[in-house]
């Protein structure tokens, strides 16, 4: 769900469809964008974000973040050496050397795992998790894939019942978090029972709030319409700001909406290893995706509810007050939202032998019985025996008593 321009292409206007939700990108004319120019127009978004100073905690490694799109090229610069291939759930027949395949996906991955050009180096895109790893799951074509009207023509409920199994994937392949740049227009069960799933064993999920920005896509007093999976419970829903702090002309004002990233010329990486400047509440998904997973990476057994704690309370620029529909509480501050998870952790520690189910839930065992000391089963049994040669003598005397009557 995003706009976009990429720097050296000739003018033109292509819609992209995610899911059910359709979005316009354009594309205008400028100057090529070269890999080290990137980083210094990078800098406002991580910045805004507070990142550098959590990166002194932690850079992601050691956490996989599933991005639920339209696949991920695993070859372009800045992401080489960090993508693991997932299933493609679409039911359509494009493969990944088609230069309409992953389009999408391969700008939210760079947001989040990108490494520059070499990795490490001051060149290129670096995501905020940027020694995170990325395992893609394909469940939507881009809007220009060449098999696009078949996919156009399926149910919606057969579509997001494959939301549905990428979901499961990412939950049984080790995702720790799970990003999900796209939108449909109404709830599904079998999404809904994923995403449980997802939460009980410790998953964080992230979405973004949609393009329907008032009042061009106002509806129910001035509302933008949800969009899903971002309105489930438990789902992190994101909103996009721009880079005066500002809420995002096309960012959808609802009460999903939980907190705000940067989200309009946004420097990314394309499939096609160019740079482009994308726009929308996906990118702004995909920056809180990657929070999520440095949190994850600091504090492993963290609950998901946790996490969407220390997010929403740390922001920066938070609504008067204190909360509103189109930035929620605010932006999201990583530094932040880091040390707040450190002491929400340390509060709620993981029990070991707990069920998932129970950890994001919070929920500890009942107290188990004392295990007791043979002083004390010694006495229990001279009690047990005191009592057993009480009953004996009471039920011969009774015995007695009852002959004497007769």
């Amino acid at each position: 769900m995003l706009s976009l321009r990429m720097l050296g292409r000739r003018g033109r206007a292509i819609l992209a469809v995610l899911g059910c939700a359709v979005s316009l990108a354009v594309l205008q004319p400028g100057t090529a964008a070269a890999a080290d120019s990137i980083r210094g127009d990078q800098q406002w978004v991580l910045n805004m974000m507070s990142v550098p100073a959590a990166w002194q905690l932690t850079q992601g490694a050691g956490v996989t973040v599933a991005v639920i799109d339209s696949g991920v090229n695993p070859d372009v610069s800045d992401l080489a050496g960090s993508v693991h291939a997932g299933p493609d759930y679409t039911g359509i027949s494009t493969r990944p050397s088609n230069p309409n395949w992953g389009v999408h996906g391969t700008w939210m991955a760079s947001l989040i795992a990108g490494h520059g050009d070499p990795p490490g180096g001051d060149s290129g895109v670096i995501g905020i998790a940027p020694r995170s790893t990325i395992l893609s799951i394909r469940v939507i074509p881009d809007r220009s894939d060449p098999h696009y009207g078949r996919y156009a023509r399926e149910l919606e409920p057969n579509i997001e019942n494959s939301l549905a199994r990428g979901i499961d994937y990412a939950v049984q392949h080790g995702a720790k978090v799970i990003s999900m740049s796209i939108g449909y227009s109404a709830p599904n069960g079998a999404v809904r029972q994923a995403l449980q799933q997802a939460f009980s064993r410790g998953v964080v999920v992230v979405a973004s709030a949609g393009n329907s920005g008032a009042p061009a896509g106002a509806s129910d007093g001035g509302q933008a319409p949800v969009s899903f999976p971002a309105d489930y419970p438990g789902v992190i829903s994101v909103g996009a700001v721009n880079p005066a702090g500002a809420v995002a002309y096309f960012s959808s004002d609802n009460l999903s909406v939980q907190i705000a990233a940067p989200g309009e010329q946004v420097p990314a990486q394309g499939r096609d290893g160019q740079y482009w400047w994308v726009s929308g509440t996906s990118p702004a998904c995909a920056l809180v995706a990657g929070v999520a997973a440095l949190i994850k990476a600091r504090y492993p057994g963290i609950a998901p509810d946790l996490v969407a704690s220390a997010l929403n309370s740390t922001t920066t620029g938070r609504p008067a007050a204190g909360y509103d529909s189109q930035v929620g509480f605010g932006i999201v501050n990583a530094a932040a939202a880091l040390v707040k998870a450190g002491g929400l952790a340390r509060a709620r520690p993981v029990t070991a032998g707990l069920e998932a189910t129970a950890k994001y839930r919070g929920a500890s065992p009942a107290e188990p019985v004392s295990p007791r000391s043979s002083g004390r089963l010694a006495l229990f049994a001279l009690l047990a025996l005191a009592s057993l040669v009480l009953a004996v003598f009471a039920g011969s005397r009774l015995a007695v008593l009852r002959r004497a009557s007769r």
